[in-house]
Parts: C-alpha cells; structure tokens; sequence
C-alpha cells in the first residue's frame, strides 16, 4: 500500500499521465465520446479532452446499500434504470431481491431523476449508438460504477468501449476486461484501500462545477 501511496499529485496530474498511454491521435481521430462514471471522473474527464473537441457527458448512478449497513454496497442502479447486483453480498445476508429492485426504482425516481433536470437541465444522456466511448473514472474501489456503466452502454451498441483510470485494483481491472475494448490504467494495486490514499489532494467536485463542465460539453 505505501508504495502506491500519494503517487498521483491530482486529477490533472492524473490526465497528463493518462494521455500517455491512451492512443491519443485515434481518441481525436474518431472523435471518441468521454462518459464520466462519477463526480470526480467528470473533472478528470474535463482535463483529459484539454484542447480536444471530443464530446462530454457524465453518466450518473446511485447506490443500494445492505438494509442493515448503509456503508456496505450490494447493487448500483443508473439513469436508465439498468441494475448490477453484487450477488455474492446479496446472497451472504440473504438480501430479497425485491428490497434491491424497490429501493433502485426509489434512488431512480427521488435521486438520480432530480439530478438530470439539475446538472443537464432535463437533457437525456447522450446517444452513443455507433459510438466509441471512453468510461473515465479518477479511481475505482469496488468496480460497481464501471460495470454499471458498462451495462447501459453497451445495451446501445456502441463501436467501442474503452475504460480509463488512473488507479485500480487488480481484482477489478480483471473483472472489467473482459467487458471492455481496452484498460487504459496507470497503476493496478493488489491491497487497493481507497482512491483518495492515492493522491496528494483529491478535491471535491460540487454541484456548481458539475453544471458548469456539463455546459461547457
């Protein structure tokens, strides 16, 4: 773990590595579209397009957490309802899958549906049919944001799906390739502890930078 420690300065930092190992004449080339999977990889995203005219979109999700212990993830739902279940959670505590499927239609309806009109003023995510896509994300714990992600996407067949992220746990970056075109990754780390450990500072992302960075997409 310490190795890995604060090895990032920040987000931009991030970027600038990043762009030396994604094929960068291809993502400008064929106009890649840039899908944030969190707050965080939306700013991230910000800094990675830089110069390019490449498209921008953030696509957002919530979180199900165990009934009893609101800290422990067990599915993610997303804007287009499309659910991915830790099932190995879900069937150590016995969770009944109607308590998953309620609350996602819950966090859809009262969360998620508030924060498109808030951030994209009502606009629907952007159509990426055809598409090649670059997922960002400035970390990944867990893995869940990109296999959501990865599931919308894909239910609309874009040409291709790439994954970009600074930091991850090896675990996950095996779990995601299968599913990806590519991994577009800095460090894979066996003892991943959290994403925050891994740069020097990891500002918060409020809701004014959100709207502003989706505006400027």
């Amino acid at each position: 773990m310490n190795k890995y420690k604060q090895i990032l300065k920040n987000r931009e930092d991030a970027a600038k590595k990043l762009l030396d190992v994604i094929p960068i004449q291809r993502f400008k080339d064929e106009s890649w579209k840039i899908i944030a999977v969190s707050r965080g990889g939306l700013s991230l995203a910000s800094y990675i397009r830089g110069r390019f005219v490449n498209k921008i979109d953030f696509l957002l999700s919530e979180s199900i957490m165990a009934p009893n212990n609101d800290e422990c993830e067990i599915a993610r739902v997303c804007e287009g309802e499309e659910i991915v279940i830790n099932e190995n959670l879900v069937s150590c505590f016995e969770i009944q899958y109607d308590y998953i499927y309620g609350e996602a239609h819950r966090k859809h309806e009262e969360k998620i549906l508030s924060l498109v009109y808030r951030y994209r003023k009502g606009r629907q995510f952007t159509k990426i049919e055809n598409e090649i896509v670059l997922l960002v994300d400035d970390g990944s714990e867990t893995g869940m944001k990109f296999m959501t992600a990865l599931k919308a996407i894909l239910v609309q067949k874009p040409k291709a799906v790439y994954i970009a992220v600074p930091v991850i746990p090896s675990d996950v970056l095996e779990l995601l390739e299968p599913f990806a075109d590519d991994v577009f990754f800095l460090h894979d780390i066996d003892d991943y502890v959290q994403t925050a450990l891994y740069y020097e500072e990891l500002e918060d992302i409020d809701d004014e930078t959100i709207e502003n960075l989706l505006e400027d997409k």
